[in-house]
């Protein structure tokens, strides 16, 4: 794996949650050789044992079940003491979620715009989209307050560990409505932590530009309102059609004021889907490069 990212021209590399525990030996050999760096690494990693499939949401910090949360505990430091042992700084985290045992606003907004066949450039102007996404939002809104909580709590609890070993927590900005925190909270939540060393701001393209078309937030105004505290991109586009994950610069998202807000410290991960091409991902880091010069 490390030499096929070395051989396509990546010296730096992110260890993403999808990393099984078998992977691991052939990581520090590629570490200790110089093949590539570690520059992140992202929540659970390794995964957990006996998970074979990518899962950074198995456990949430969001959690009301104590024995839930003693696991994201326990993974979530041995992700730190793994990325230590990668030389990684950088940690990528998911914040948990509001929960519904029944019916789901989310997933009943999905379902209607299965129905509507809406595309995602209509949504932010669609006055039938916009009922029902408040509506949504609503109940979630209602919902979050013990979750919030609980994900302060917990992020607390592991940040002490966190800052011994020298690194920095990202908390990034999701795309689903349920997952917090919310999109009108994220800046506070993260300035919330007052050690900037410790937490910032992990900011995800694709993710952003998904909720900016929902009409949630305005990709530029939060890279603008936490810039002092960003640490890191996961890049990639989203095209006409909404599909993320994809070669940036083909699709909607003005790269060019994204890289306004780049600074040689952060770290920059191009995130794209895997049936995407060895030429497409040269083509996605040859751009990036050129953009960002």
């Amino acid at each position: 794996m490390a030499m096929e990212m070395a051989g396509l021209g990546f010296k730096r590399i992110e260890l993403s949650h999808g990393i099984r525990i078998s992977l691991v030996p052939g990581i520090f050999q590629a570490v200790e050789e110089g093949l590539v760096e570690i520059s992140s690494i992202h929540n659970f990693c390794p995964l957990p044992s006996g998970v074979q499939h990518a899962a950074p949401n198995l456990y949430q910090p969001s959690a009301g079940d104590p024995r839930e949360v003693k696991l994201w505990k326990k993974y979530t430091e041995q992700t730190l003491e793994f990325a230590v042992k990668v030389g990684a700084k950088r940690v990528v985290m998911h914040s948990g979620s509001v929960w519904f045992f029944f019916r789901s606003p989310e997933a009943r907004l999905e379902r209607w715009l299965e129905k509507a066949e809406l595309e995602g450039k209509d949504l932010r102007e669609h006055d039938e989209f916009k009922r029902r996404r408040d509506r949504a939002l609503n109940r979630i809104r209602r919902s979050a307050r013990r979750p919030k909580e609980r994900i302060k709590e917990h992020f607390e609890s592991i940040l002490g560990k966190a800052a011994k070993k020298g690194l920095q927590l990202g908390i990034e900005n999701r795309e689903g409505l349920e997952e917090l925190p919310l999109e009108e909270e994220h800046a506070d939540f993260v300035r919330g932590f007052e050690t900037a060393e410790a937490v910032g701001y992990w900011h995800d393209t694709g993710h952003a530009e998904l909720k900016a078309r929902m009409g949630l937030l305005d990709h530029e105004k939060r890279l603008e309102e936490l810039a002092d505290r960003l640490v890191g991109f996961h890049l990639h586009d989203v095209s006409a059609e909404g599909r993320d994950h994809q070669v940036p610069g083909t699709g909607v998202i003005d790269f060019g004021m994204v890289a306004r807000y780049v600074k040689p410290e952060h770290a920059l991960v191009l995130e794209l889907s895997p049936v995407l091409s060895a030429d497409e991902v040269r083509a996605s880091r040859d751009f990036v490069l050129g953009v960002c010069r």
